[in-house]
């Protein structure tokens, strides 16, 4: 009697174990995977974020309809990601959305040092900008490290002998506000919103005549962005 007392004692802890197992595991998929038809709290962020950037227009509701599939479709296309319309890992990750079951390895790619680094060169650049502005600023940073013309470091794009005013007259060195660290950050999470540009300027200070020459990607503000 007492052996099958301490048996069902010990099925009934390894039931609990496997239900509460699921139950984790469930959380983390819901939490890594949003797709058509899902809804809750991840898909009212998502719908926020693409809202803010100009993706989605609809409500921002927890449901993931067609509007939010078209609009993760399309933030998919625009940052080199696979436009299934699934907001799994990659896609949470460039969106700025992840926990430690979502973070991938090049999250931690760019240092606090090299944060704090872009987030005082957008401050120094065009604190006086619209927010998207702002990122895309930050993104012709990290454009810069990956095209091979460019030095392969952030502080070495920053510095590079001549490339921008704000390292000759100072400014770099001034400290950023939220709104830059908030722009840098999202720039390091994927959003670029200057579609690739390696250039930006203003066209009402612009003395180089060879800076028109180059091809146009956006205008965001008082900044044409350019490759």
């Amino acid at each position: 009697m007492k052996n099958r007392f301490k048996i069902g004692i010990l099925l009934a802890i390894l039931i609990s174990l496997f239900i509460a197992y699921n139950v984790i595991i469930r959380n983390q998929v819901s939490y890594a995977v949003s797709r058509y038809g899902s809804s809750g709290s991840e898909v009212r962020t998502i719908q926020t974020k693409l809202k803010n950037w100009g993706y989605y227009s609809g409500s921002v509701d927890g449901v993931y309809g067609s509007k939010t599939l078209a609009a993760v479709k399309k933030f998919q296309k625009k940052n080199g990601l696979t436009a299934d319309g699934i907001a799994g890992t990659e896609t949470l990750h460039a969106l700025g959305i992840y926990n430690s079951s979502t973070k991938s390895s090049s999250s931690s790619s760019i240092s606090s040092s090299n944060l704090n680094l872009i987030s005082r060169f957008v401050y120094a650049e065009s604190r006086g900008e619209p927010y998207t502005g702002q990122v895309a600023v930050a993104s012709v940073i990290l454009n810069r490290v990956k095209d091979s013309r460019f030095p392969n470091t952030v502080s070495g794009v920053v510095y590079q002998s001549g490339a921008f005013t704000c390292v000759s007259d100072g400014q770099i060195n001034l400290t950023p506000n939220s709104t830059a660290k908030k722009a840098a950050q999202d720039a390091i999470n994927g959003w670029d919103p200057s579609y690739g540009a390696i250039y930006y300027f203003n066209p009402a200070t612009a003395t180089s005549k060879w800076i028109w020459s180059r091809p146009l990607t956006v205008t965001i503000g008082n900044h044409r962005f350019c490759k």
